[in-house]
């Protein structure tokens, strides 16, 4: 009686231990992503959780913006974060207010800006400056986020061409972007290729021309006070490996290069 006891309380005690020691098995990494990177990162999450064995919870936002919801705006009010993925105008305004564990950030992908229409509908010729320009005069409706690439189209683009005016009556601006082509909401729809691909229901045109195009960059940083700092660096060094070039690539980004 006394050994099964004795055997009980080890147990017991062990239980115990195990429950208070941290384990990389049970750790949860917080990642807040945008949606650039978001189809690179559901192709390679499932075998970096497998091969590590930490647990991936995964929550999202805009890269920039003004809205509550940005990812920047969310690690200010304190949002439960060990990783941030967005494109580096984001990024870098976490840095320059200390938010990033300094050194921690790295470059992942470099995406372009494409245009996609209702599945069905006519592709129009966007092959030339001219060419684009005339396709999105004939637009009814034309989406765009509100984060990087929408800013750059609505602040830059359209003026530029000289488009300023006619465009402000055809945008339809707003969290989901070129997503709405896909529900109806819109004509044709203007964001990152690597969004716009995934957008059911619509087409892919193509991007759109060289001189005019805004060339974003998806960077990955470790929050500053993360409380998984070192599982962090693992899932960094696992979206910056030639692992995860192949799913970038399919994503319709290219990944940066290391030296």
């Amino acid at each position: 009686m006394m050994r099964r006891t004795s055997s009980r309380s080890a147990i017991a005690r062990w239980i115990f231990l195990a429950l208070l020691l941290p384990s990389s098995a049970h750790a949860q990494v917080h990642v807040l992503i945008s949606g650039g990177f978001r189809g690179a990162y559901d192709a390679v999450a499932p075998e970096f959780e497998k091969a590590s064995g930490l647990a991936l919870v995964t929550t999202s936002g805009a890269s920039i913006g003004s809205g509550p919801t940005t990812i920047p705006n969310q690690i200010r009010t304190g949002a439960a974060a060990d990783v941030v993925i967005l494109a580096r105008e984001g990024l870098n305004e976490l840095i320059a207010e200390h938010r990033i564990v300094a050194g921690s950030d790295v470059d992942l992908a470099r995406s372009l800006i494409g245009m996609i229409v209702r599945a069905g509908s006519p592709k129009p010729d966007i092959s030339t400056v001219d060419a684009f320009t005339q396709t999105l005069l004939r637009a009814q409706s034309i989406a765009v986020s509100t984060s990087a690439s929408g800013v750059y189209l609505t602040t830059t683009l359209f003026p530029r061409l000289g488009l300023g005016d006619a465009m402000t009556r055809k945008v339809v601006m707003s969290d989901a972007g070129a997503a709405a082509v896909g529900t109806g909401g819109a004509e044709v729809g203007l964001q990152q290729v690597s969004e716009v691909l995934r957008v059911p229901r619509a087409e892919f045109v193509g991007t759109i021309p060289a001189e005019l195009q805004l060339e974003t960059v998806f960077a990955a940083a470790i929050v500053a006070g993360a409380a998984h700092a070192p599982e962090a660096r693992r899932l960094l060094a696992h979206l910056s490996s030639a692992a995860a070039a192949e799913a970038i690539r399919k994503s319709g980004m290219e990944p940066v290069a290391r030296h």
